[in-house]
């Protein structure tokens, strides 16, 4: 009898994952000038699984996004608590993301991770302009909600669902009857999410080779220090401060917390997308860490696309790393304009395509740091946004535990049960050919 117990879904992408990794480096040292091995491995193997994989998240949001939000909006009894849920959450992203700039600011002050670096060689970098807070506002308001889905514009499908669930609570049996609609809706979408996770370690597995047989590490070498500060950062406000808080405002184990947030750290890891991740989050908050729906359809749709902690704190250390590489003093007072400006900036500039760079670029105008210190810490960019992709899920989560616990939808046996959500998971293809 064979007693052995499976592999967890988490090590599964743990194992898919580093395998990834050591595939991509044997590829870039064994086949480095095979230009077979690039153009049907590399480029045609690794790229095309990885893109599929991403492809099949996204495919997801939207519609996940869309039915959950309706959802929760029309299963609240009282409408007035959908603007204090609303309050609580936008403040808390606000706090967390100031937190997360400041610390940021002194880690890189006190490491001083710039000094002695050369950037009078660097390349120039031109910046997209970013669109006034007045704009982003006006923009959240969709014209067409069907092109709105098709353009994935997550503030604008957001907007929409929320009207449309407030007018389903309001429309009496007719809208009983479409809210168990998409109750039933919402049912299979989560079994969907459930059935791409279990491909996930392939995917994962792709994505790591893909990025690792080109990833160069000379880049890293060159800015080990900036590299170092700033991933230090990134997994010291993710792991403290996050648990900090979880703790005073709730009185859970961020212990648990983090273990159940395992699979979706791995994704957004491997992604650097909280988008694509979506799923994935909104799937472990509700069905592993006992948040009721109608909290996390609103909280973490939001917060893929206004909160950014681990954006923030890369802008911190990016500012003190370019001031100290070029030689210029920062006042207290341009340190306090980074952090209103880099804080303000995290809502202002949602959803606009490289959102990342354009919001260093105003931190940088701001307080008078050369643009062209961008170009060089581009080269490392990428691995580190995998790592502040994992820190800005797991604040929506943390954040998402928070509001849910204040507002009494938070089932503490459930986040207790460290078995909770195995079901939900599960998906029995024998089933469909019964």
């Amino acid at each position: 009898m064979n007693t052995k117990k499976p592999m967890s879904l988490t090590g599964r992408i743990i194992f898919g994952m580093i395998a990834g990794i050591l595939t991509g480096f044997a590829v870039r040292f064994l086949f480095g000038d095979e230009g077979f091995v690039h153009t049907y491995i590399v480029n045609g193997l690794f790229e095309v699984g990885g893109k599929i994989f991403i492809a099949s998240l996204q495919m997801l949001v939207v519609p996940l996004v869309f039915v959950s939000l309706v959802c929760g909006t029309s299963s609240l009894k009282d409408l007035s608590t959908l603007g204090r849920m609303g309050g609580k959450t936008l403040a808390f992203y606000i706090v967390t993301t100031a937190v997360a700039i400041t610390l940021a600011l002194t880690m890189g002050t006190l490491f001083q991770p710039g000094a002695g670096a050369d950037l009078t060689a660097a390349a120039s970098f031109q910046s997209a302009e970013a669109p006034s807070l007045g704009q982003v506002i006006i923009n959240m308001f969709p014209t067409n909600p069907i092109n709105a889905m098709a353009e994935g514009k997550t503030l604008q499908i957001i907007v929409f669902a929320i009207l449309f669930g407030i007018a389903i609570s309001t429309a009496g049996k007719s809208g009983e009857r479409i809210a168990s609609l998409f109750v039933d809706l919402n049912a299979v979408i989560m079994k969907l999410v459930a059935l791409l996770m279990h491909i996930a370690p392939f995917g994962v597995f792709f994505l790591m080779a893909k990025l690792f047989t080109g990833l160069g590490l000379g880049a890293i070498w060159s800015l080990a220090g900036y590299f170092a500060v700033l991933a230090g950062t990134l997994l010291l406000h993710g792991l403290v401060t996050y648990s900090v808080l979880l703790k005073g405002f709730t009185g859970l184990s961020p212990v648990t917390f983090l273990k159940k947030m395992e699979d979706a750290i791995m994704f957004a890891f491997s992604t650097a997308s909280s988008n694509a991740t979506m799923p994935v989050t909104m799937e472990t908050a509700k069905n592993r860490l006992g948040v009721d729906n109608k909290v996390a359809s609103f909280t973490i749709p939001l917060g893929a696309t206004v909160n950014m902690d681990g954006t923030a704190i890369m802008q911190g250390v990016a500012t003190a790393f370019i001031a100290q590489a070029f030689g210029i003093d920062l006042t207290m007072g341009d340190y306090l304009a980074v952090i209103l400006t880099a804080t303000l900036a995290s809502i202002g500039t949602a959803g606009v395509p490289g959102v990342g760079l354009i919001m260093l670029a105003m931190v940088l105008n701001q307080v008078g740091l050369p643009l062209e210190g961008i170009a060089l810490i581009m080269g490392v960019d990428r691995l580190l946004d995998m790592i502040r992709t994992a820190v800005n899920i797991t604040g929506d989560s943390a954040v998402t535990m928070i509001v849910a616990k204040s507002e009494g939808a938070l089932d503490e046996s459930v986040f207790n049960d460290p078995k909770a959500g195995e079901k939900e998971e599960e998906v029995h293809l024998e089933k469909v050919n019964a």
